[in-house]
Protein backbone atom coordinates (compact mmCIF):
# COMPACT_ATOMS: atom_id res chain seq x y z
CA UNK A 1 0.00 0.00 0.00
CA UNK A 2 2.85 2.29 0.50
CA UNK A 3 3.21 2.73 -3.35
CA UNK A 4 0.38 3.70 -3.95
CA UNK A 5 -0.60 7.56 -3.51
CA UNK A 6 -3.60 8.53 -2.35
CA UNK A 7 -4.28 10.23 -5.64
CA UNK A 8 -4.70 6.53 -7.18
CA UNK A 9 -6.20 5.43 -4.38
CA UNK A 10 -8.93 7.69 -4.36
CA UNK A 11 -9.36 8.43 -8.22
CA UNK A 12 -7.66 10.94 -9.44
CA UNK A 13 -7.47 11.74 -13.36
CA UNK A 14 -5.96 15.28 -13.39
CA UNK A 15 -6.62 18.34 -13.42
CA UNK A 16 -9.52 18.77 -15.74
CA UNK A 17 -10.24 22.63 -15.30
CA UNK A 18 -10.50 26.13 -13.61
CA UNK A 19 -12.60 26.73 -10.98
CA UNK A 20 -14.47 29.59 -9.80
CA UNK A 21 -11.93 32.84 -8.57
CA UNK A 22 -8.92 30.88 -9.78
CA UNK A 23 -9.72 31.56 -13.38
CA UNK A 24 -8.58 34.78 -12.29
CA UNK A 25 -5.49 33.50 -10.92
CA UNK A 26 -3.73 32.99 -14.20
CA UNK A 27 -1.92 30.19 -15.97
CA UNK A 28 -0.53 27.53 -13.84
CA UNK A 29 2.85 29.50 -12.41
CA UNK A 30 0.09 31.68 -10.75
CA UNK A 31 -1.63 29.08 -9.17
CA UNK A 32 -4.73 28.32 -10.96
CA UNK A 33 -7.01 25.64 -9.10
CA UNK A 34 -7.79 22.70 -10.45
CA UNK A 35 -11.01 20.16 -9.45
CA UNK A 36 -9.22 16.27 -10.03
CA UNK A 37 -12.30 14.41 -11.30
CA UNK A 38 -12.87 11.90 -8.33
CA UNK A 39 -14.30 8.27 -8.89
CA UNK A 40 -14.90 6.54 -6.15
CA UNK A 41 -14.31 9.00 -3.78
CA UNK A 42 -17.94 8.89 -1.33
CA UNK A 43 -17.36 5.18 -0.54
CA UNK A 44 -13.85 5.36 0.25
CA UNK A 45 -14.15 8.36 2.04
CA UNK A 46 -17.43 8.71 3.34
CA UNK A 47 -20.94 9.80 2.48
CA UNK A 48 -20.41 13.10 3.88
CA UNK A 49 -17.01 13.51 1.88
CA UNK A 50 -17.43 16.81 -0.64
CA UNK A 51 -15.85 18.18 -4.09
CA UNK A 52 -14.23 20.48 -1.75
CA UNK A 53 -11.49 18.65 0.03
CA UNK A 54 -10.16 17.62 -3.82
CA UNK A 55 -9.64 21.03 -4.73
CA UNK A 56 -5.73 21.06 -5.81
CA UNK A 57 -3.33 23.69 -6.76
CA UNK A 58 -0.48 23.49 -9.07
CA UNK A 59 2.71 23.57 -6.94
CA UNK A 60 5.08 24.83 -10.07
CA UNK A 61 5.42 27.73 -11.60
CA UNK A 62 6.77 31.69 -12.01
CA UNK A 63 4.86 32.03 -8.66
CA UNK A 64 4.40 30.80 -5.54
CA UNK A 65 1.00 29.72 -5.66
CA UNK A 66 -0.03 30.60 -2.47
CA UNK A 67 -0.21 34.36 -3.20
CA UNK A 68 -3.18 34.21 -5.91
CA UNK A 69 -4.93 31.25 -4.10
CA UNK A 70 -8.75 31.58 -3.64
CA UNK A 71 -9.18 32.62 0.16
CA UNK A 72 -8.70 29.33 2.37
CA UNK A 73 -10.36 28.08 5.44
CA UNK A 74 -7.28 27.92 7.64
CA UNK A 75 -3.81 29.36 7.48
CA UNK A 76 -0.54 28.46 10.07
CA UNK A 77 2.36 31.06 9.96
CA UNK A 78 5.21 29.95 11.38
CA UNK A 79 8.80 31.46 11.58
CA UNK A 80 11.82 29.81 11.85
CA UNK A 81 15.51 30.75 12.97
CA UNK A 82 18.74 28.83 11.94
CA UNK A 83 20.69 27.09 14.41
CA UNK A 84 24.12 28.38 14.69
CA UNK A 85 26.55 27.11 12.50
CA UNK A 86 24.02 25.85 9.99
CA UNK A 87 25.81 26.18 6.33
CA UNK A 88 24.51 26.87 2.79
CA UNK A 89 24.64 23.79 2.08
CA UNK A 90 22.37 22.66 5.00
CA UNK A 91 20.26 25.15 3.98
CA UNK A 92 19.79 23.72 0.24
CA UNK A 93 19.23 20.72 1.30
CA UNK A 94 16.45 21.70 3.63
CA UNK A 95 14.73 23.76 0.86
CA UNK A 96 15.09 20.90 -1.64
CA UNK A 97 13.07 19.11 1.23
CA UNK A 98 10.63 21.79 1.48
CA UNK A 99 9.67 21.76 -2.09
CA UNK A 100 8.99 17.84 -2.23
CA UNK A 101 7.07 18.03 0.84
CA UNK A 102 5.13 20.80 -0.90
CA UNK A 103 4.34 19.37 -4.09
CA UNK A 104 3.31 16.10 -2.63
CA UNK A 105 1.01 17.66 0.16
CA UNK A 106 -0.35 20.37 -2.32
CA UNK A 107 -1.19 16.68 -4.50
CA UNK A 108 -2.58 14.80 -2.03
CA UNK A 109 -0.33 12.50 -2.14
CA UNK A 110 2.18 11.03 0.49
CA UNK A 111 4.95 12.42 1.83
CA UNK A 112 8.26 11.29 -0.07
CA UNK A 113 9.64 10.21 3.20
CA UNK A 114 7.76 8.39 6.36
CA UNK A 115 4.60 9.69 6.21
CA UNK A 116 2.60 10.28 9.80
CA UNK A 117 -0.70 8.84 8.16
CA UNK A 118 -2.42 12.40 9.34
CA UNK A 119 -4.49 13.06 6.49
CA UNK A 120 -4.42 9.54 5.19
CA UNK A 121 -7.86 8.90 2.74
CA UNK A 122 -8.26 13.17 2.17
CA UNK A 123 -7.39 15.28 -0.79
CA UNK A 124 -5.47 17.90 -1.13
CA UNK A 125 -8.19 20.53 0.35
CA UNK A 126 -6.51 23.89 -2.01
CA UNK A 127 -3.51 23.50 0.04
CA UNK A 128 -0.54 25.51 -0.25
CA UNK A 129 2.62 25.99 1.19
CA UNK A 130 4.43 29.51 0.90
CA UNK A 131 8.23 29.90 1.31
CA UNK A 132 10.33 33.20 2.24
CA UNK A 133 13.51 34.28 3.87
CA UNK A 134 14.27 37.41 6.37
CA UNK A 135 17.17 39.53 6.17
CA UNK A 136 18.89 37.86 9.07
CA UNK A 137 18.88 34.61 7.13
CA UNK A 138 21.50 35.71 4.86
CA UNK A 139 23.48 37.55 7.07
CA UNK A 140 23.74 34.71 9.15
CA UNK A 141 24.58 32.76 5.83
CA UNK A 142 27.69 35.55 4.99
CA UNK A 143 25.34 37.10 2.57
CA UNK A 144 24.70 40.34 3.99
CA UNK A 145 25.88 41.93 0.62
CA UNK A 146 23.02 39.88 -1.27
CA UNK A 147 20.13 41.61 1.00
CA UNK A 148 17.67 43.66 -1.37
CA UNK A 149 16.93 46.81 -0.59
CA UNK A 150 13.11 46.06 -0.52
CA UNK A 151 14.41 43.84 2.79
CA UNK A 152 15.48 46.99 4.69
CA UNK A 153 13.97 46.42 8.04
CA UNK A 154 10.54 47.89 8.96
CA UNK A 155 10.45 51.78 10.54
CA UNK A 156 9.20 51.60 14.09
CA UNK A 157 5.35 53.29 13.17
CA UNK A 158 3.46 55.48 15.92
CA UNK A 159 1.81 53.59 18.59
CA UNK A 160 3.55 50.35 17.98
CA UNK A 161 3.91 48.11 20.92
CA UNK A 162 5.65 44.83 19.15
CA UNK A 163 6.89 42.07 21.22
CA UNK A 164 10.16 41.14 19.43
CA UNK A 165 9.77 37.21 20.19
CA UNK A 166 7.04 37.22 18.21
CA UNK A 167 8.28 39.45 15.33
CA UNK A 168 10.40 38.66 12.05
CA UNK A 169 12.71 35.23 11.67
CA UNK A 170 15.02 33.98 9.17
CA UNK A 171 12.68 32.00 7.03
CA UNK A 172 8.36 31.81 7.40
CA UNK A 173 6.11 29.18 6.42
CA UNK A 174 2.41 29.94 5.23
CA UNK A 175 0.33 26.78 5.13
CA UNK A 176 -2.95 27.44 4.16
CA UNK A 177 -6.14 24.96 3.13
CA UNK A 178 -9.62 24.68 3.35
CA UNK A 179 -8.80 21.28 5.82
CA UNK A 180 -7.38 21.61 8.95
CA UNK A 181 -5.86 18.58 9.68
CA UNK A 182 -4.30 18.54 5.50
CA UNK A 183 -2.85 21.88 6.44
CA UNK A 184 -1.09 20.64 9.77
CA UNK A 185 -0.26 17.57 7.86
CA UNK A 186 2.15 20.01 5.86
CA UNK A 187 3.50 22.33 8.28
CA UNK A 188 4.79 18.81 10.89
CA UNK A 189 6.26 17.56 7.92
CA UNK A 190 8.19 20.79 7.37
CA UNK A 191 9.06 21.47 11.19
CA UNK A 192 10.74 17.43 11.05
CA UNK A 193 12.56 18.19 8.43
CA UNK A 194 13.77 21.37 9.87
CA UNK A 195 14.67 20.52 12.85
CA UNK A 196 18.36 19.90 11.96
CA UNK A 197 18.95 23.25 10.81
CA UNK A 198 16.27 25.51 12.28
CA UNK A 199 14.10 26.03 15.08
CA UNK A 200 10.76 27.18 15.27
CA UNK A 201 10.71 31.09 16.63
CA UNK A 202 6.88 31.79 16.85
CA UNK A 203 4.18 30.02 15.51
CA UNK A 204 0.27 31.87 14.66
CA UNK A 205 -2.56 30.44 13.22
CA UNK A 206 -6.40 31.99 11.44
CA UNK A 207 -9.18 31.64 9.59
CA UNK A 208 -10.34 32.54 6.60
CA UNK A 209 -13.98 31.75 5.11
CA UNK A 210 -14.75 28.11 4.23
CA UNK A 211 -15.99 26.83 0.87
CA UNK A 212 -20.09 27.59 0.38
CA UNK A 213 -20.31 30.15 3.11
CA UNK A 214 -19.65 32.90 1.22
CA UNK A 215 -22.67 35.13 -1.15
CA UNK A 216 -20.64 34.23 -4.17
CA UNK A 217 -16.62 33.08 -4.64
CA UNK A 218 -15.65 36.17 -5.17
CA UNK A 219 -17.28 38.08 -2.36
CA UNK A 220 -15.36 40.29 -0.16
CA UNK A 221 -14.68 38.46 3.31
CA UNK A 222 -15.41 40.34 6.54
CA UNK A 223 -13.14 40.58 9.72
CA UNK A 224 -14.05 40.63 13.19
CA UNK A 225 -15.37 44.26 13.29
CA UNK A 226 -18.01 43.04 10.69
CA UNK A 227 -16.29 45.39 7.76
CA UNK A 228 -16.00 43.87 4.47
CA UNK A 229 -11.90 43.31 4.27
CA UNK A 230 -9.84 43.62 1.00
CA UNK A 231 -12.74 45.38 -0.98
CA UNK A 232 -9.85 47.94 -3.16
CA UNK A 233 -7.62 44.49 -3.58
CA UNK A 234 -6.23 44.45 -6.78
CA UNK A 235 -7.26 41.88 -8.74
CA UNK A 236 -5.22 38.68 -9.30
CA UNK A 237 -4.78 37.62 -12.99
CA UNK A 238 -4.59 41.77 -13.99
CA UNK A 239 -1.14 43.42 -15.26
CA UNK A 240 -2.43 45.55 -12.12
CA UNK A 241 -1.75 43.08 -9.36
CA UNK A 242 1.28 41.47 -11.41
CA UNK A 243 2.76 45.20 -11.23
CA UNK A 244 1.76 45.42 -7.60
CA UNK A 245 2.65 42.40 -5.99
CA UNK A 246 5.76 40.55 -8.17
CA UNK A 247 9.05 41.34 -8.58
CA UNK A 248 9.97 41.69 -12.36
CA UNK A 249 11.50 39.62 -14.85
CA UNK A 250 14.16 42.24 -15.18
CA UNK A 251 13.64 43.74 -11.45
CA UNK A 252 16.80 43.42 -8.95
CA UNK A 253 17.98 41.32 -7.91
CA UNK A 254 17.90 38.73 -9.96
CA UNK A 255 17.09 36.24 -7.38
CA UNK A 256 13.97 37.60 -6.36
CA UNK A 257 12.71 37.80 -9.98
CA UNK A 258 9.31 36.51 -9.76
CA UNK A 259 8.87 36.71 -6.23
CA UNK A 260 7.03 38.95 -3.77
CA UNK A 261 7.12 40.84 -0.10
CA UNK A 262 5.41 40.12 2.73
CA UNK A 263 4.47 42.37 4.98
CA UNK A 264 3.30 40.32 8.57
CA UNK A 265 1.36 42.01 11.43
CA UNK A 266 -0.55 40.86 14.01
CA UNK A 267 -3.21 43.65 14.78
CA UNK A 268 -4.79 43.34 17.78
CA UNK A 269 -8.86 44.49 17.45
CA UNK A 270 -10.00 46.24 21.07
CA UNK A 271 -13.56 44.65 20.31
CA UNK A 272 -15.10 46.18 23.37
CA UNK A 273 -14.43 49.30 22.38
CA UNK A 274 -15.48 49.01 18.55
CA UNK A 275 -18.79 47.78 19.69
CA UNK A 276 -19.38 50.17 21.94
CA UNK A 277 -20.06 52.41 19.07
CA UNK A 278 -23.07 52.74 17.29
CA UNK A 279 -23.37 51.52 13.70
CA UNK A 280 -22.68 55.87 12.27
CA UNK A 281 -19.89 56.19 14.26
CA UNK A 282 -18.09 52.39 13.08
CA UNK A 283 -19.13 53.79 9.43
CA UNK A 284 -17.76 57.05 9.84
CA UNK A 285 -14.71 55.13 11.11
CA UNK A 286 -14.11 52.96 8.16
CA UNK A 287 -15.86 55.15 5.45
CA UNK A 288 -18.01 52.64 3.96
CA UNK A 289 -21.58 51.15 4.58
CA UNK A 290 -20.89 48.33 7.11
CA UNK A 291 -23.47 46.16 5.61
CA UNK A 292 -23.10 46.49 1.56
CA UNK A 293 -19.28 48.11 1.76
CA UNK A 294 -19.99 51.11 -0.28
CA UNK A 295 -18.19 54.15 0.16
CA UNK A 296 -20.57 56.77 2.34
CA UNK A 297 -20.20 58.95 -0.88
CA UNK A 298 -22.52 56.43 -2.66
CA UNK A 299 -22.46 53.79 -5.16
CA UNK A 300 -21.94 50.42 -4.67
CA UNK A 301 -18.98 48.58 -3.13
CA UNK A 302 -16.99 48.62 -6.28
CA UNK A 303 -18.10 52.51 -7.05
CA UNK A 304 -14.86 54.63 -6.39
CA UNK A 305 -14.96 56.54 -3.29
CA UNK A 306 -15.19 60.63 -4.16
CA UNK A 307 -13.32 62.19 -1.17
CA UNK A 308 -14.88 65.70 -2.12
CA UNK A 309 -18.21 64.91 -1.66
CA UNK A 310 -20.18 66.97 1.07
CA UNK A 311 -23.70 66.39 2.79
CA UNK A 312 -26.22 69.23 2.65
CA UNK A 313 -24.95 70.64 6.04
CA UNK A 314 -21.57 70.90 4.57
CA UNK A 315 -19.76 67.78 6.11
CA UNK A 316 -17.21 65.16 3.78
CA UNK A 317 -19.85 61.98 3.22
CA UNK A 318 -15.99 60.28 4.26
CA UNK A 319 -14.97 61.82 7.12
CA UNK A 320 -11.16 63.23 6.93
CA UNK A 321 -9.88 60.48 9.48
CA UNK A 322 -11.61 57.79 7.99
CA UNK A 323 -10.03 54.17 7.58
CA UNK A 324 -10.42 54.36 3.66
CA UNK A 325 -9.54 57.81 2.63
CA UNK A 326 -6.23 57.91 5.11
CA UNK A 327 -5.57 54.14 3.49
CA UNK A 328 -6.80 55.36 -0.24
CA UNK A 329 -3.62 55.51 -2.81
CA UNK A 330 -4.60 59.38 -3.71
CA UNK A 331 -3.16 60.43 0.15
CA UNK A 332 -0.13 58.20 -0.18
CA UNK A 333 1.23 58.44 -3.36
CA UNK A 334 -0.16 55.54 -5.48
CA UNK A 335 0.69 53.11 -2.84
CA UNK A 336 -0.99 49.64 -3.43
CA UNK A 337 -0.53 46.31 -1.60
CA UNK A 338 -1.98 42.94 -1.86
CA UNK A 339 -4.26 42.38 1.25
CA UNK A 340 -4.51 38.35 2.49
CA UNK A 341 -5.77 38.60 5.87
CA UNK A 342 -6.21 35.87 8.66
CA UNK A 343 -8.58 36.71 11.32
CA UNK A 344 -8.09 35.22 14.80
CA UNK A 345 -10.03 34.61 18.32
CA UNK A 346 -8.09 33.15 21.33
CA UNK A 347 -10.77 33.98 23.61
CA UNK A 348 -9.65 36.24 26.63
CA UNK A 349 -6.24 38.16 27.84
CA UNK A 350 -5.75 38.59 31.81
CA UNK A 351 -6.98 42.08 31.32
CA UNK A 352 -10.12 40.45 30.17
CA UNK A 353 -10.22 41.91 26.97
CA UNK A 354 -11.00 39.61 23.57
CA UNK A 355 -7.57 38.46 22.52
CA UNK A 356 -8.91 38.82 18.62
CA UNK A 357 -7.76 40.22 15.13
CA UNK A 358 -5.73 40.00 12.53
CA UNK A 359 -3.14 38.10 11.37
CA UNK A 360 -2.77 40.80 8.65
CA UNK A 361 -0.53 39.43 5.04
CA UNK A 362 0.45 41.79 2.76
CA UNK A 363 2.23 41.34 -0.40
CA UNK A 364 3.98 43.99 -2.69
CA UNK A 365 7.10 44.63 -5.01
CA UNK A 366 8.28 47.32 -2.87
CA UNK A 367 7.73 47.94 1.15
CA UNK A 368 8.51 51.37 1.12
CA UNK A 369 6.10 52.53 -1.29
CA UNK A 370 3.60 50.10 -0.08
CA UNK A 371 2.88 49.12 3.18
CA UNK A 372 5.71 51.45 4.81
CA UNK A 373 4.19 54.66 3.21
CA UNK A 374 0.44 53.70 3.78
CA UNK A 375 1.07 52.84 7.60
CA UNK A 376 2.94 55.96 8.31
CA UNK A 377 -0.14 57.95 7.36
CA UNK A 378 -2.53 55.64 9.37
CA UNK A 379 -0.41 55.50 12.20
CA UNK A 380 -1.02 59.43 12.76
CA UNK A 381 -4.25 59.78 11.05
CA UNK A 382 -6.54 56.96 10.95
CA UNK A 383 -9.59 56.77 12.76
CA UNK A 384 -9.16 53.17 13.42
CA UNK A 385 -6.27 53.17 14.76
CA UNK A 386 -8.37 53.98 18.02
CA UNK A 387 -9.57 50.73 18.32
CA UNK A 388 -6.45 48.40 17.04
CA UNK A 389 -2.76 47.48 18.27
CA UNK A 390 0.00 46.64 16.28
CA UNK A 391 1.45 44.01 18.39
CA UNK A 392 4.03 41.81 16.01
CA UNK A 393 5.92 42.63 12.88
CA UNK A 394 7.78 40.76 9.99
CA UNK A 395 8.97 41.24 6.58
CA UNK A 396 10.14 38.76 4.14
CA UNK A 397 11.03 37.87 1.01
CA UNK A 398 9.14 35.10 -0.67
CA UNK A 399 11.12 33.03 -2.83
CA UNK A 400 9.84 33.10 -6.55
CA UNK A 401 8.13 29.63 -7.71
CA UNK A 402 10.30 27.15 -9.25
CA UNK A 403 10.02 24.55 -11.96
CA UNK A 404 9.75 20.75 -11.72
CA UNK A 405 12.96 19.34 -11.29
CA UNK A 406 13.90 23.00 -9.27
CA UNK A 407 13.47 24.24 -5.82
CA UNK A 408 12.52 26.78 -3.77
CA UNK A 409 15.54 29.46 -3.43
CA UNK A 410 17.44 27.62 -5.80
CA UNK A 411 17.84 31.44 -7.56
CA UNK A 412 19.46 32.41 -4.25
CA UNK A 413 21.17 29.49 -3.44
CA UNK A 414 22.30 28.48 -6.03
CA UNK A 415 24.30 31.43 -7.08
CA UNK A 416 25.53 31.94 -3.38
Amino acid sequence: MAEITRRTLFGYSGAVGVVGAAATAGAAGAGGLVAGAVLGRESAAGAGATADGNQQLAFYGTHQPGIEAPVQAQGWLTAFDLKPGTTTTQLRALMREWTSIAAATMAGEPLPSADDAMALGRGPGALTVTVGVGASLLTKLGLGHRIPEALTPLPTFLGDDLDADASNGDLVVLVAANDGLVAVHALRAMQRSAAAVAGQRWQVNGFGEAAGVMPSPTATPRNLMGQLDGTGNPKPGTAAFDRTVYVPADGDPAWMRGGTYLVYRRIRMLLDTWDALDRGQQEAAIGRDKATGAPLSGGTEFTAPDYGKFSPEGALLIPPGSHIRQASAQLNAGATIYRRPLSYYNGRRADGAPDAGLHFLAYQRDPASGFTAIQQRLAGADTLSTYIRHEASGLFAILPGCSEGGYLGETLLESA
